[in-house]
């Protein structure tokens, strides 16, 4: 029976702008390559509330729909309308940015690479931005 590798590494993001969209994808992949996991899984993971991790085509265009469809539809950062925001806080959309977004990811690693699509890739979504937060890349399967 094969012996199951593990690997844990940390991404640490401070963006420069409240919201950012951050391709990590070839990280990901260096970390599944450090792991010497051959066959397994990798999981990636925000550690924040108001962060997400998440799979999608890398087009910028559509990473302005994605903000235009939060701000707009989802979630607009309007403080007054949050009953969070009466605590003090004022990223209460952020929350729930994150929470319909998502804040992780499990992808399949075959032949030692991670196993996506064509068109697939692995960002970093920041909605509450401009502060030190991070991300988990947790690599476990056969070597």
């Amino acid at each position: 029976m094969p012996e199951v590798k593990a690997h844990t590494h940390y991404l640490w993001f401070n963006t420069k702008k409240p919201q950012e969209i951050i391709n990590i994808t070839d990280e990901v992949q260096r970390q599944v390559e450090e792991s010497g996991v051959r066959e397994g899984l990798v999981l990636v993971s925000a550690m924040h509330i108001t962060a997400s991790v998440f799979v999608n085509d890398h087009e910028s265009g559509l990473w302005q729909d994605i903000l235009h469809w939060l701000e707009h539809t989802v979630a607009p950062w309007s403080p007054d309308r949050y009953h969070h925001n009466d605590t003090g806080e004022d990223n209460a959309a952020a929350h729930l940015r994150s929470l319909t977004v998502g804040h992780e990811v499990v992808i399949p690693i075959t032949d030692g690479a991670l196993d996506l699509g064509p068109w697939q890739q692995v960002f970093y979504g920041e909605w509450d931005g401009q502060r030190k937060k991070r991300v988990v890349i947790k690599v476990l399967g056969d070597a």
